[in-house]
């Protein structure tokens, strides 16, 4: 178990959230360690060079960026060809991992930035989701009926801002973003991707994290 690639995790995080998305998905089996944030792990810390989630450490390798973590676990084996995927997939990430993000953090946690008017980051993040409704349109993901790379790298964070407020976000978001969004959060998939772990700490029984447990249908 010691030689397993040790991926440092934690639950609600949406970072940490694709990246054991595309672990599951790979197959690659892991030591999943979960961690809290206001009381990281000196392991942790001696493993991250950032102290943040996810970080993979796999020998002497050590990824500290959720989505170098995704490509990482997908170019070991991807059995659902998420990397293939059009160019435009990575420029959606791109948005939704700059401006899409920065508007939900000033939505989320509005008190940190006095400077700025939640209304009008909601709105901006509003515009840009507007964006993945049109690109999904009929389809079930966001280039055609299996998911990509993207799909998973973003919907975390798609989430994470509906969460915000369910009712509100129900109610003004686009039919398609709805749909897609609404797949993901009921399916199996996404449970499986959740389980709740204590705390990890030096000298705990390993947990694996693999795709028998972690893998259900779209």
């Amino acid at each position: 178990m010691s030689e397993l690639p040790i991926l440092y995790s934690f639950r609600r995080c949406p970072y940490a959230m694709r990246a054991r998305l595309a672990v599951a998905a790979s197959g690659v089996v892991v030591e999943l360690r979960e961690i809290l944030l206001r009381d990281k792990a000196p392991a942790f810390l001696e493993t991250s060079p950032s102290g943040t989630v996810p970080c993979l450490k796999a020998d002497a390798l050590v990824i500290d960026e959720s989505l170098d973590v995704m490509i990482w676990a997908l170019k070991q084996s991807d059995p659902e060809a998420w990397l293939d995927m059009p160019e435009a997939g990575h420029d959606l990430i791109s948005e939704a991992d700059g401006p899409f993000k920065a508007a939900l953090d000033h939505t989320k946690y509005h008190t940190r930035y006095q400077d700025l008017d939640p209304e009008e980051s909601r709105a901006k993040a509003m515009r840009l989701l507007g964006t993945l409704d049109q690109q999904i349109g009929e389809k079930p993901w966001l280039f055609g009926d299996t998911p990509s790379l993207a799909d998973m790298a973003i919907l975390p964070f798609v989430r994470q801002f509906a969460f915000i407020n369910k009712a509100r976000f129900d109610a003004d978001a686009g039919l398609n973003l709805s749909r897609w969004l609404e797949a993901f959060i009921v399916s199996e998939r996404f449970a499986a991707i959740m389980p709740k772990l204590p705390m990890w700490r030096e000298g705990d029984v390993p947990v694996r994290f693999e795709r028998a447990i972690a893998v259900a249908n779209p």
